[in-house]
């Protein structure tokens, strides 16, 4: 199995995809010391931009690969007239491979790690560990990532700031916080997960000479993981003709609950409108009928579902082509059963909010109806609802990390996962998973969820496909939520959405 060209960019490696990617390259003819050469003089050009003649550089190598990108740095700079401090955690003479090739290069002394004072230069290179570190960082370099974090100086790092693992994004002790981290070919999840998505500072992806025609072959490296942007999704996106209807743009019903939760089903039947769909209907209980029937806008209709059998034969007979429950569903025994009756059908679903706290609260039973649907799911947990879904449950433990958690929650459940937060992770059962970056801290509002949930049922409405709908839903309400910047509340989301819409389509 081959990846598309088209996507190839937006591939995100693994620590030991990268390892993979860097033995093919060395395989097809170009040599490990040429390829460190290149990071190198990639470090230093990122160095060169914001440094001043006359400025001072710490640059502090570690024991590998990554130190040896440091010694490779420290040298170019050093010819290009730089005032260059060079440290090593370690001794010299046991430095390996290409590592130990670029130290032999450097020309200038090699101090060591205790005694280095980072406030004395302007600028610090850290180039102590890679993103495969596997340990806490500690003893006297703890003591030394605690004093460049605390000099205030420039830091650019090298691959991912020393601290963060590359594949999680986490940090088990002290981490670098960078101002530039420079890394190669492609970026990892690490780059952008929390927190190693703000200890990252900006991320520059330097070309070494790894060619993706070279690596994304068969029997080499087939990408699962990639950053959420439009040209994974373009390709699925709903194409009208001339004489369309509205039935033809899909029908989408909200499961509501009673008189005291009618905004969040209305946030989600609107944002479903705004994402396309051509019919947005609340399902409501009869006692709310009236309060929905006399708010707008007038496009979104209602009907009174008496019980959850009046519920369940509205799915099945009904025109509904993806159901979104959750928003202000309720908790009590009749919201449980109209979850129930969603988990039954066969209409695509997207369970949120309450929807969610039922299928915890009934997890062996509910779980097994998910892994037996034959029609598209999605679930949309933020981490509290995640961890009331699968806190107890063995393989989700927190070290694994946001998008493996994600990842296996997409095949325990057998739905479309979106593990919500400033790095949402969109996950697929068969195992795809793609990163968001789009987003802003103004969409921590009450409704935003709701909203979320609505475009995504607009979209699978309009036979999107499940993993891409899931990806566009999430990406669309990033945009509009920094398009709108602070102030905005949930009910202006769903206006932003035909103006980004449309700068999509053109």
């Amino acid at each position: 199995m081959t990846m598309p060209v088209d996507l190839s960019p937006l591939a995100l490696l693994s620590v030991a995809e990268m390892a993979t990617a860097d033995s093919m390259a060395i395989a097809a003819g170009t040599p490990g010391i040429v390829l460190m050469e290149r990071a190198g003089k990639a470090v230093a050009d990122a160095v060169a931009r914001r440094i001043r003649p006359g400025q001072s550089v710490l640059v502090l190598c570690g024991p590998g690969n990554n130190g040896g990108d440091g010694f490779v740095a420290a040298r170019l700079l050093a010819e290009r007239g730089c005032r260059v401090t060079l440290a090593l955690a370690g001794e010299r003479a046991a430095l390996k491979g290409d590592a130990a090739v670029a130290a032999q290069a450097w020309a200038g002394p090699v101090a060591a790690m205790d005694g280095i004072d980072p406030a004395r230069h302007d600028l610090v290179v850290d180039a102590l560990f890679g993103a495969g570190l596997s340990r806490a960082i500690s003893g006297e370099l703890a003591a030394l990532v605690d004093r460049v974090n605390a000099t205030e100086r420039t830091v650019i790092a090298v691959d991912v700031p020393s601290g963060v693992h590359g594949d999680t994004g986490l940090a088990d002790g002290p981490a670098i916080r960078a101002d530039e981290t420079v890394t190669f070919f492609r970026l990892k999840p690490g780059h952008l997960l929390h927190p190693g998505r703000g200890l990252c500072g900006v991320v520059t992806l330097a070309d070494i000479g790894i060619r993706a025609e070279t690596v994304f072959v068969p029997g080499g490296i087939t990408p699962s993981i990639f950053r959420n942007a439009p040209d994974l999704w373009r390709a699925h996106w709903p194409d009208y003709a001339a004489g369309v209807h509205k039935y033809a743009r899909g029908a989408v019903a909200v499961a509501a609950g009673g008189l005291s939760g009618v905004g969040a089903p209305r946030l989600g039947a609107r944002a479903a409108l705004r994402s396309g769909a051509g019919l947005a209907t609340i399902l409501c209980r009869p006692e709310a009928l009236a309060a929905h029937a006399g708010r707008g806008p007038d496009a979104l209709m209602q009907r009174a579902a008496v019980d959850a059998a009046t519920f369940e034969t509205m799915l099945s007979t009904g025109k509904v082509d993806a159901l979104l429950i959750g928003p202000a569903l309720g908790l009590d025994d009749e919201a449980r059963s109209w979850v129930a009756a969603a988990l039954r059908s066969n209409r695509p679903c997207v369970f949120d909010a309450d929807a969610l706290t039922h299928i915890g609260a009934q997890r062996p039973a509910f779980i097994d109806l998910l892994q037996r649907r034959a029609a598209p799911v999605v679930l949309t947990p933020h981490e509290g609802e995640f961890k009331r879904l699968f806190g107890e449950v063995a393989g989700f433990e927190p070290a694994l990390g946001k998008l493996e958690r994600a990842r296996h929650a997409a095949l325990d459940t057998g739905g479309v996962v979106i593990l919500k937060g400033p790095d949402t992770v969109i996950a697929a059962p068969d195992g795809r998973a793609a990163i968001n970056g789009t987003g802003s801290p103004a969409l921590a509002t009450a409704g935003s969820g709701d909203v979320l949930g609505g475009i995504v049922a607009g979209l699978l409405a309009q036979k999107m496909p499940t993993f891409e709908a899931a990806c566009v839903a999430v990406w669309l309400h990033g945009r509009a939520g920094e398009q709108l910047g602070s102030g905005l509340i949930a009910d202006d989301l769903p206006e932003a959405l035909p103006g980004l819409l449309a700068e999509l389509h053109n």
